[in-house]
């Protein structure tokens, strides 16, 4: 009788997981994650920034998700060029990915600093509009939650930029990040340190801990925008939009969202089974969905 009860609530369960996934399918408007390769890197950074700005004409007052790294430095790049010739930023705040615990803010790698030089200036943004975790919070949980309840009374983020490690992470959600986490202190893996260390003097220098939103909040996002580049993403990005949806790739989540766009170069592309499927369905677009 009790293998017959445990069958009974394993049945329950697999139910409730079913209507919920057919629930995601049907209620919110999914779509498969658009994946773009385009040949280079430069044209990675001008069709990302293409999609954001299009979002800017019609809405001023988009809330973007900043992330850092080397990745998305194009976008930022292209998206200044656009102010230039005439796109209106003046409404559209930011809130960065992730912080470095313990880095003063002066220092030239926290993202604080970087933020600033990257996004904040050259686009000409409200510094006030402008927000970055917080890593040196005396009480770094009540600080990330204080972020959390920033993003909610900005009506969360329109347009969540991404890049990717070599490990699967996005932000600073390491591979076993829950899928429901929030902004919280994490430990950055020894993979990580060392891919971040071309930015320091030495990895002695790279910090042990940071802030990230979680994978969580990165999910609440309306629109998430990965981009990679380079042949070292190649792996991390195949096992993402083609792999299992598993915490052990954190970028899978992607997977799961209603609205995820990948633009990848051909390098990054290069271990995508389905790439032909990729770009034959990009080319062909209807007109009401093109952004670039």
């Amino acid at each position: 009788m009790g293998g017959v009860r445990q069958r009974r609530v394993l049945l329950r369960i697999l139910s409730d997981i079913t209507a919920s996934v057919r629930g995601r399918f049907t209620s919110v408007g999914w779509r498969l994650v658009e994946i773009v390769i385009l040949p280079t890197a430069a044209e990675v950074g001008r069709a990302a920034a293409a999609k954001i700005a299009h979002r800017i004409a019609r809405h001023p007052e988009t809330v973007l998700g900043l992330a850092t790294g080397s990745s998305p430095l194009a976008i930022y790049a292209e998206l200044a060029a656009r102010r230039e010739a005439g796109l209106d930023v003046g409404r559209v705040s930011g809130f960065a990915l992730d912080e470095y615990v313990g880095l003063p803010t002066s220092h030239p790698q926290s993202y604080a600093s970087v933020i600033r030089t990257t996004v904040t200036e050259p686009l000409g943004l409200d510094p006030a509009r402008v927000h970055v975790p917080d890593g040196l919070a005396d009480d770094i949980e009540a600080a990330c939650a204080a972020y959390e309840a920033a993003i909610a009374d900005a009506g969360g983020v329109d347009v969540q930029i991404l890049g990717i490690g070599a490990n699967g992470h996005i932000g600073f959600n390491e591979p076993t990040s829950s899928f429901q986490s929030r902004t919280r202190i994490k430990t950055l893996a020894p993979r990580t340190r060392q891919d971040n260390a071309r930015f320091f003097d030495s990895l002695d220098e790279v910090p042990t801990h940071c802030v990230t939103q979680g994978l969580g909040t990165i999910l609440e996002a309306r629109e998430l925008l990965l981009v990679a580049q380079g042949e070292a993403k190649a792996d991390a990005v195949a096992a993402a939009v083609e792999g299992p949806f598993a915490s052990v790739v954190p970028a899978s989540v992607l997977q799961w969202h209603r609205s995820a766009t990948v633009i990848l170069d051909e390098a990054a592309a290069s271990k995508l089974r389905l790439a032909e499927y990729y770009r034959y369905t990009y080319e062909h677009k209807p007109p009401f969905q093109r952004w670039d």
